[in-house]
């Protein structure tokens, strides 16, 4: 059994290093909004435990152990956020916080019966991988809205490091997980884009678009 703050350090650190490719104290620090000399120390912690691998001034890295139990989290996060919304009622941007508490929640058992119940999905509700219980991601090839073809069919798929007013944002201009629509334009000036479909449309700034992953539409 692990506290609540150890695992919220491993999962800063596994989260750091599948975003950046590497985990400083002070990332780790900013990521979790608490000081340096505290990160350090549970990296010590950890690191007893056999759960990170710690070299001052160079940062975190996970052991086998350690990418095990952060991908667990992982798993149980976005399980809960997509029971949140599919069971629910909740919306995209109101799971984050509630399954930020669940995710600590030990029972195995309870876990592969909420996977079976919502059957086995694969994507949660911001279009990230859930990882099965072995740890294995599904795996889909994207690419940034801000990279996609002009002139072409895509589906949003992912909204990555989405914020509570970002996923707010892209509510308000139709643009959710599935929406499929053409890229008509981007303006050479600031990047910024206009997607149409049928019956709508929106513009979207180049900032916001930056977040946004797809997949070509072939239908």
């Amino acid at each position: 059994m692990f506290s609540r703050s150890e695992e919220d350090h491993i999962k800063a650190i596994h989260g750091l290093l599948e975003d950046a490719g590497q985990a400083s104290t002070k990332d780790i620090a900013d990521r979790l909004h608490t000081r340096a000399s505290s990160v350090t120390d549970m990296l010590k912690k950890l690191a007893a435990k056999g759960l990170v691998k710690h070299a001052p001034y160079h940062g975190a890295t996970l052991t086998s152990k350690g990418r095990r139990h952060a991908l667990s989290l992982v798993r149980k996060h976005r399980l809960w956020e997509t029971f949140l919304v599919q069971r629910l009622g909740f919306t995209w941007d109101e799971v984050h916080e509630v399954a930020e508490q669940l995710e600590h929640v030990s029972s195995e058992p309870l876990i592969e019966r909420l996977d079976a119940y919502l059957g086995h999905p694969r994507f949660d509700p911001h279009g990230d991988p859930i990882p099965d219980r072995d740890g294995r991601m599904p795996e889909r090839v994207t690419v940034h809205l801000t990279e996609a073809q002009v002139g072409l069919r895509h589906q949003l798929v992912a909204v990555k490091d989405g914020s509570d007013a970002l996923l707010r944002l892209l509510d308000s201009k139709g643009m959710t997980i599935g929406r499929v629509f053409t890229l008509s334009a981007r303006q050479d000036f600031d990047g910024s884009l206009q997607l149409t479909w049928r019956g709508g449309g929106c513009d979207l700034s180049a900032q916001v678009a930056a977040h946004l992953l797809t997949v070509p539409d072939n239908t």
